[in-house]
């Protein structure tokens, strides 16, 4: 079915982006159109999605281009399920932007640029060619290399600097990967691809061309052994940029992954073990890297890499029980991930550091905002019947039914790794005291706010925590809808038919 609602949400983003630049030294009115503009894009994409959800696949081609000869907008569930999540996290930001983020880099565009790298990742969900994803790519990067540098402290750019050369590399594997296999099939439509790829007789050149692809979709995952430029850049930036890129920039090489293993190469066997092998080892370094951290941001950056090796073993098993689990998890650990940079963000104002040594007393002095934090920290445990508890069946089932009982110990091991480490981070940030440090005099602490500005700290926090239980408790709504996006992941023929309308 064809109905341009679909690409909205890159109208709104791309008007915004372009209507804050005429603004450029208004701050107040740039943060009060960038949380209006956000708010809308939520309404829009809850609007995309329930729309979806009831008539199925929506297809636009631009310029009235019939598929594959054209490029195509496809929102199918996944699709607009991420596109939904991205405008949940990009609203919770951009209200966290608006009191954290000092003028020095508000006056750089910082707004701007916000809605370009959401324009970015909306339109990577919804495009249905795959060189067009790499222009959306293009578009992330450039925005996000903006976004950690603005500012201009040596440890930004100097996270800048490793963050941009290693995402251009991948780009460049990408490239070379689109390359080989716009040789193979001559098409970059996707849906197309899928049909094609089927009919070309060198299966080498077919599983070099998947090689390339994991590689450059790798490094922006951040799975191992390609994830060092993530935790030397992540804690460089404003917490609030470090939320936005924690949820979702490395979940959009996931979704790349998904989209084209499901899509175009699925049920290879050397794929299946490259990726179970590639999952239990990202699983196990980003938890050990996790264990020796002191630095919170730290701790949460390692979290992000060894939780992505729960999504990459998920979608090495192929099967809609794993693919389930994988999507389920991955709803959760967006909202999740964003919302522990912006507490991390909290804690800082609070404190003006941190570093888990220097902290301590937050639980006596702040118990009720304690008792909110715990939330997504439990949450990201997988304490039941919190939100992180409920992928992990789907995960643990179909790694046993798989018998891929090395994945299965890896789930655990992540799992144990993730409960010791914040049992550790909460002793020492909320309940041992206090420790007697000299802490920066010309920094203006979270008690020294006027209560709108520490209303505005906690809101988004508090806006991501109820998305949060409620993913929780109201699990079987989404699972219904994990199974669902697997469903049609695995049954590939539905996404094909609706693009090329067979």
């Amino acid at each position: 079915m064809t109905n341009d609602i679909i690409i909205l949400p890159l109208i709104v983003h791309l008007f915004l982006s372009i209507l804050l630049m005429f603004f450029w030294n208004k701050l107040n009115f740039q943060k009060i159109v960038s949380v209006v503009g956000n708010a809308m894009a939520l309404g829009v994409a809850i609007w995309v999605f329930t729309y979806v959800y009831s008539s199925g696949t929506q297809v636009v081609e631009s310029g009235d281009w019939p598929a594959p000869f054209g490029i195509v907008f496809v929102g199918d569930m996944l699709a607009v399920t991420l596109v939904l999540l991205t405008a949940i996290t990009g609203f919770a930001v951009s209200i966290f932007s608006t009191i954290s983020v000092i003028k020095a880099r508000l006056k750089f565009g910082y707004f701007s640029v916000f809605h370009f790298l959401l324009l970015g990742l909306n339109g990577a969900f919804l495009t249905g060619d795959i060189f067009n994803l790499y222009v959306w790519f293009e578009i992330i990067i450039i925005s996000s290399f903006v976004l950690i540098s603005i500012g201009g402290e040596k440890s930004q750019l100097e996270g800048a600097v490793k963050y941009f050369a290693l995402n251009f590399f991948a780009s460049m594997i990408f490239l070379t990967a689109l390359g080989v296999l716009y040789g193979l099939v001559g098409t970059l439509n996707m849906a197309d691809i899928s049909l094609k790829i089927a009919e070309v007789k060198d299966t080498t050149l077919v599983e070099i061309s998947a090689v390339l692809f994991l590689v450059g979709f790798g490094i922006k995952s951040a799975i191992f052994p390609l994830y060092f430029w993530l935790p030397a850049s992540y804690h460089t930036p404003p917490s609030a940029v470090s939320a936005i890129f924690a949820g979702l920039l490395t979940k959009v090489g996931v979704y790349a992954l998904i989209r084209i293993f499901t899509l175009i190469y699925g049920g290879d066997s050397f794929l299946t073990i490259l990726l179970l092998t590639l999952a239990i080892m990202t699983i196990f370094s980003g938890g050990l890297g996790a264990i020796i951290q002191n630095n919170i941001k730290k701790v949460f950056m390692y979290f992000i890499i060894c939780h992505i090796g729960f999504m990459i073993g998920g979608l090495a098993l192929f099967t809609e029980v794993a693919m389930a689990g994988v999507i389920f998890y991955l709803i959760h650990d967006i909202i999740i991930k964003t919302n522990l940079f912006l507490i991390s963000g909290l804690i800082y104002r609070i404190k003006g550091t941190t570093n888990m040594k220097k902290l301590g007393g937050l639980y006596e002095h702040y118990p009720k905002l304690s008792l909110l934090i715990a939330i997504p920290l439990f949450s990201l445990i997988g304490i039941p019947p919190l939100s992180g508890y409920w992928p992990k069946i789907s995960l643990i089932l179909a790694s046993f039914n798989a018998q891929e009982y090395w994945f299965f110990g890896a789930l655990i091991f992540g799992s144990l790794i993730t409960l010791i480490v914040i049992a550790k981070l909460w002793s020492e940030v909320f309940w041992k005291n206090q420790p007697e440090i000299n802490f920066p005099e010309k920094f203006i602490y979270f008690n020294q706010l006027r209560f709108g500005q520490k209303l505005t700290f906690i809101f988004p926090i508090a806006f991501l925590t109820f998305v949060t239980l409620y993913i929780g408790f109201g699990a079987e709504h989404i699972q219904q809808l994990s199974e669902r996006i697997a469903t049609e992941l695995m049954n590939k023929e539905l996404y094909i038919d609706a693009v090329l309308k067979r």
